[in-house]
């Protein structure tokens, strides 16, 4: 992997050339090394597609200084779910990242290589953090109930099927602590 500050200009680099074009299909490696004021090879030597650079440089935003993906622990379980609910849909539908996550999960439907980079780097660690605390809260089958938190959030971004609302969140929220208490 490129040191942390090429890795920084080349995030920021392709970040740009995504928002520039709306979008991945006009991201090259060739114009991401350019912007970045690297060489074609060290893209090349770090990231095999356009998609695990836009993925890698997502996912740098979302992690703490370790790496570790960071969930609420306020010692209020269904604060802390809220928080996490508001975050996670305030990043998906924030207007100037929204189409690049888009792209990029488009991206995991027909490159398994990044689908299985993102199931690694991001959706089982942000699993694993989840269910860490609601193990930490005494809630048993806590793998499953992070996934049951998690699900519909997705679902409800990737399908479009409704707009998100604060009153959905904390209702989102209140089912799952519902589910936990049955």
């Amino acid at each position: 992997m490129a040191r942390d500050h090429t890795r920084a200009k080349v995030h920021a680099a392709a970040l740009s050339l995504a928002l520039d074009a709306n979008g991945t299909g006009m991201l090259t490696m060739e114009g991401i090394a350019g912007r970045a004021g690297v060489s074609k090879q060290t893209v090349y030597r770090s990231w095999p597609s356009t998609g695990a650079v836009l993925f890698d440089a997502l996912l740098a935003r979302t992690a703490d200084d370790s790496g570790r993906v960071v969930v609420p622990n306020s010692g209020d379980l269904t604060s802390d779910l809220l928080a996490l609910a508001t975050g996670m849909i305030e990043e998906l539908t924030d207007p100037t990242e929204e189409a690049l996550l888009r792209a990029v999960t488009a991206d995991l439907q027909s490159d398994a290589a990044l689908a299985a980079q993102y199931r690694e780097l991001l959706l089982g660690p942000q699993l694993s953090a989840i269910s860490a605390r609601l193990d930490e809260a005494g809630v048993p089958a806590s793998g499953d109930v992070a996934e049951l938190f998690v699900g519909p959030i997705f679902y409800r971004w990737l399908l479009r099927s409704q707009t998100f609302d604060p009153e959905w969140a904390s209702a989102h929220v209140a089912r799952v602590i519902r589910s936990i208490e049955s």
